[in-house]
This record gives structure tokens, C-alpha cells and sequence, in this order.
């Protein structure tokens, strides 16, 4: 079955709508007592959409209570690719990070998932274990790297406070680094998500290999705007994380 992205996926028989537990070659499996992060887009109707916003702050209080998190953030999409200043008013992430496979498995079925998924058009989750991780995210650490290397597929988030007197030169670049990536070679999907428009961004990428990324991020326009950012400091924090897809039906100790 494909989902309305035009991604393979399977059902999930707790959700009242389809949605996306396992994506595109998920071929490691799962340590039970390692750490497990996911990310899952919520799609909405027109007609939802002001319940999808409003929870931006209404569901932090239940999200906080979520049984074995480590951390989450719930954000807004952007409706390029990559850096975007048009709002994806449809659709909203929600990162999570997971004590272990437990505490990630009984997710849909807490109170918080069953709201959302109860509102939404379709859901899809992405499950990934950190490999590589440098910076902060309002100065805290939120995932633990195991320090592992693949040369497979693999998934990065970046994500950036822009400093207020950059947000201009900031944003004149954002034009040329949403053309590289949707040029880029090995290119699976990608989404910017975000707290705050524009002085606070991030985005998801998923990529066929290790070394179709970084030929995106090292020999592309991307390369130059990544230069500007360091020689003229537009970043007030930054954070940038590599993981790699996991199955959590497949385990061991």
C-alpha cells in the first residue's frame, strides 16, 4: 500500500486511520535496551487543521507524561524542500526520543498518539537509531550516539537557531539550498520542520547511502551556504545528527 506521499508502508490495526509504522528498508534490528528515536508526520484536512495548531501547546503537557521519553519536540513542516519559508499548514512532526524498545512500542497506544491519529488523515513514522550527533537543542543533548558507521541508508536531522541580525542573510540562501537538495541524487524524502518560523529551523532527510548524502552536503551548493554559516557565524545553535533505520519487530538482546 502506499501512502499519500507515494512511500510503501504497512497499517498499524491500533490506528483509527492508515498510518506508516515501517518505512522503506528498515534493515537493522533492534537492541532492546538501546536508546530509539522516531519521527512522525501527522496530515490533516483543511477541516482540522486549527485543532492540528492549537496543539502545539495543548498536547505538551500530555507528551511530557509519555511513559519512558527522553525527550520530544513537536513541530510545524515547512511545504518545500529543506529550508522552506512556506508553512505546510497540512502537516506536523513529532520527534521523539525513547528510553528502549519498550517504552517506543506502547507509544500508539497512549493517549497522546490516539488524539492525534483520531484528527489526522494518515500518519507515518519513522524508526531510527542515532549513530552520529554534534550540538545542542536549546543546550541539551537529546540523542546518544552509539558511534557506529554504515554505508547504507541512512536519515539525518540539522537543526538551527538563526541569529535575529542574520535572519536576512539567512534567508536569501534558503532559494539556493532548496534547489540543491531537490537535485540531489539518492534523495529518499525530506521535510523542514520547526518550533518557530525561520529563526528556528530543522529538517529530515532519509537518503538511499552514506555516500550519496554526503556528496550532497559536501559538493553542492550546499557546501557554500554551510561555509557562509561558519565564517560569519549566522548560528545562534546548531545541531546536527545522522541515524540509520530500524525494525522493531526485529530484535535482540
Amino acid at each position: 500500500m502506499i501512502d499519500t506521499y507515494g512511500y510503501p508502508k504497512v497499517l498499524d490495526y491500533t490506528c483509527k486511520n492508515e498510518c506508516c509504522i515501517e518505512l522503506i528498508r528498515p534493515i537493522h534490528a533492534m537492541n532492546v535496551t538501546k536508546e530509539i528515536v522516531s519521527i512522525t508526520f501527522f496530515q490533516y484536512s483543511k477541516r482540522n487543521r486549527w485543532w492540528a495548531f492549537n496543539q502545539m501547546q495543548l498536547a505538551l503537557s500530555p507528551l511530557k507524561k509519555a511513559k519512558g521519553k527522553k525527550f520530544f519536540k513537536l513541530m510545524g513542516t515547512g511545504g518545500g524542500f529543506g529550508f522552506s519559508l512556506k508553512p505546510d499548514l497540512s502537516t506536523y512532526a513529532l520527534l521523539m526520543v525513547w528510553e528502549d524498545l519498550e517504552a517506543a512500542k506502547s507509544f500508539s497506544l497512549s493517549e497522546s498518539y490516539l488524539r492525534f491519529n483520531q484528527q489526522c488523515v494518515s500518519n507515518f513514522t519513522y524508526w531510527m537509531r542515532c549513530i552520529q550527533s554534534h550540538g545542542t537543542w536549546y543546550g541539551t543533548k537529546p540523542f546518544t550516539p552509539t558511534n557506529e558507521t554504515t554505508n547504507g541508508p541512512i536519515m539525518v536531522i540539522t537543526r538551527a537557531r538563526v541569529k535575529f541580525n542574520k535572519v536576512f542573510r539567512f534567508l536569501n540562501y534558503v532559494p539556493k539550498t532548496s534547489i540543491a537538495i531537490e537535485k540531489a541524487k539518492g534523495l529518499i524524502y525530506t521535510k523542514g520542520i520547526g518550533e518557530w518560523p525561520i529563526i528556528e529551523q530543522a529538517t529530515f532527510s532519509y537518503w538511499n547511502s552514506r555516500e550519496q548524502m554526503e556528496n550532497y552536503a559536501y559538493n553542492s551548493d550546499h557546501r557554500e551556504v554551510v561555509k557562509k554559516v561558519k565564517d560569519e557565524g549566522w548560528y545562534k545553535e546548531e545541531l546536527f545528527a545522522r541515524f540509520i533505520p530500524i525494525n522493531l519487530n526485529e530484535t535482540h538482546e
